[in-house]
């Protein structure tokens, strides 16, 4: 599906945004922050064409959920890889919870 996948790749570019200067902490904060905004804006080229495409195929509310799906499995993903950060068991259960969540939105009751 187009959307879920330019949905993949503006949270790649997101999660760079918002947590990839982690490993520069001597660089400057107004270093990062630009080029935070910089990343930040190609995240926007790919969210803003991914929800105007999913719309009317996905509810608004069904589009957040995979957006946060997507997010968090990118983020996990990005934390061991890059941040090289331990993925705990507490924080899986967490995922799962959140997928449980999938569940009761996309049900159709």
């Amino acid at each position: 599906m187009k959307t879920v996948l330019l949905l993949l790749i503006s949270n790649v570019f997101m999660t760079f945004a918002w947590y990839g200067h982690l490993r520069f902490k001597d660089t400057h904060l107004w270093k990062v922050v630009l080029v935070s905004w910089g990343i930040a804006f190609m995240e926007y080229c790919f969210q803003v064409p991914a929800n105007r495409l999913g719309h009317g195929q996905f509810s608004a509310a069904q589009l957040k959920t995979v957006q946060e799906v997507i997010s968090l499995s990118v983020f996990a993903v990005f934390s061991v890889l890059y941040l090289r950060e331990e993925l705990r068991w507490n924080y899986i259960v967490g995922f799962v919870l959140i997928l449980a969540a999938v569940f009761f939105v996309f049900k159709k009751w």
